[in-house]
């Protein structure tokens, strides 16, 4: 069992969500003229989420690597 692609893909998806609310920070900050934040503000959420879930995948691989290191010592 490795837990190695699930790692990496939990990392392209923390990447993935970091660029969208770069690019949605970057539509925010150009809003002042036209006052229309809904949108990115509601996919600055949908990034948050986007950012939280490959975290977690990310803990418990670092949990289950961690549970195997203490079984084989």
């Amino acid at each position: 069992m490795s837990t190695i692609p699930a790692f990496q893909s939990a990392l392209t998806g923390i990447q993935t969500g970091m660029q969208s609310l770069n690019q949605n920070s970057i539509k925010i900050a150009n809003a002042q003229s036209t006052g229309d934040l809904t949108e990115p503000l509601v996919n600055m959420m949908s990034d948050k989420l986007q950012v939280q879930a490959p975290s977690k995948v990310i803990e418990t691989s670092s949990d289950m690597i961690g549970s195997l290191l203490d079984i084989t010592v």
